[in-house]
C-alpha cells in the first residue's frame, strides 16, 4: 500500500483558465459551495408526496463536475479522453474509452440494491468513482460529494449539519485515502472488493456530523 501520509493527486494533461494560485482557489471555493447546494436541490427534488425519486445517472455527475470546475479548467463537465495516473496510489485507473459505460455500472449498482445500507451504498459511490477516476481533474470533490448525495437520498432526507462528511474529509484526507487503498488493494489481491474501512469511516463521520449538530441546537460542546 502506498504511503496515506502522502497527496492522492490526479496526474493528466490539464488545461486551466486561471494561472493566479490564490484567484483559482477562491473560484474553486465559491464552487465547492454551488456545488453542494445544487446536489441538495437534485436530491431533495425527489422528495414529498408525488415527486418523482431521484436516481443518480452519469449526467447528474457531468453536471456537478462542471459546477466545482466552472471557469476553472476547459474540460468541465467532460469525461477525460487521456489516460491518468494516480500520484502516490498503486492503482491505475481504467483507460478513457471504458469511462462512460463504468459509471453507468456504478449508477445501475447503486439503483439495484436500495437493500443495502446507506452507508454501503456511500461508500461504493465513493471508492468506486474514485476508482474510474473519470476527470481530468476534480475527481476527489465530485466522488465526496457524489457519495454524500447516495447517502442522503438511501436515507430519505437530506442530512443537516454545517460540518458535513465531505467537509471533515477535505480537512482530514489520511484516513480517506488508506481507506481507498484498502478497497482498491482488496479488488487487486481477491478481485472482490472489501469496503469495511471505508463504510467504517463514513459511519463515524455521520456519528460526528450528527453530534455536531445536537451541539449547535442545545448550545453544548459535545
Amino acid at each position: 500500500m502506498s504511503d496515506p501520509n502522502r497527496n492522492r493527486h490526479t496526474v493528466a494533461q490539464a488545461f486551466e483558465l486561471v494561472a493566479d494560485p490564490e484567484k483559482k482557489a477562491r473560484i474553486e471555493a465559491r464552487n465547492v459551495l454551488l456545488q453542494y447546494d445544487m446536489a441538495k436541490e437534485m436530491v431533495e427534488s425527489g422528495f414529498g408526496e408525488g415527486a418523482i425519486p431521484f436516481v443518480l445517472r452519469s449526467s447528474h455527475i457531468l453536471r456537478l463536475h462542471q459546477r466545482a470546475l466552472k471557469n476553472v479548467e476547459t474540460f468541465a463537465g467532460t469525461y477525460r479522453n487521456t489516460p491518468v495516473e494516480i500520484s502516490k496510489s498503486k492503482h491505475t485507473p481504467p483507460e478513457s474509452f471504458e469511462v462512460a459505460l463504468l459509471i453507468e455500472e456504478m449508477c445501475n449498482y447503486i439503483k439495484s440494491n436500495g437493500d443495502k445500507t446507506p452507508v454501503h451504498l456511500s461508500a461504493y459511490a465513493m471508492w468506486r468513482l474514485n476508482w474510474i477516476h473519470p476527470f481530468s481533474d476534480g475527481n476527489g470533490r465530485t466522488s465526496r460529494i457524489i457519495s454524500y448525495m447516495v447517502l442522503c437520498n438511501a436515507l430519505g432526507h437530506w442530512v443537516p449539519g454545517t460540518r458535513t462528511i465531505p467537509d471533515m474529509i477535505a480537512d482530514n484526507r489520511k484516513p480517506y485515502y488508506e481507506a481507498l487503498e484498502s478497497a482498491d488493494s482488496s479488488l487487486r489481491d481477491t478481485e472482490i472488493v472489501d469496503l469495511t474501512e471505508l463504510e467504517e469511516l463514513l459511519a463515524n463521520l455521520l456519528s460526528r456530523q450528527l453530534v455536531n449538530v445536537l451541539g449547535d441546537a442545545t448550545g453544548s460542546s459535545l
